[in-house]
């Protein structure tokens, strides 16, 4: 029996803690343009997505070291700000 194997080639990327780092600041950083834009405080988006304190958004707005935008978080806050999700990830 002659059994002919396809041969694959896989790119191995790596992702570097700098770089997801950077991820994670552009959109804290792209969150806060966008609230700001509209005028709305910290505590009032905390508010908006049901916190009772600005620790998660000024954390993760300021790039704190543990402290960032799960993908829940980011689909409440896009919807309290009545724009679409894929912004937060614009360059």
């Amino acid at each position: 029996m002659n059994t002919k194997r396809d041969t694959q080639t896989f790119i191995v990327i790596d992702y570097s803690p700098e770089a997801i780092k950077a991820f994670y600041r552009k959109i804290g950083n792209n969150v806060k343009k966008t609230r700001q834009a509209q005028g709305i405080s910290q505590l009032e988006l905390s508010y908006r997505i049901g916190f009772k304190s600005t620790s998660l958004i000024a954390g993760a707005e300021a790039g704190y070291h543990n402290i960032k935008f799960s993908l829940e978080h980011l689909y409440k806050i896009a919807k309290a700000l009545h724009v679409n999700i894929a912004l937060f990830f614009e360059e």
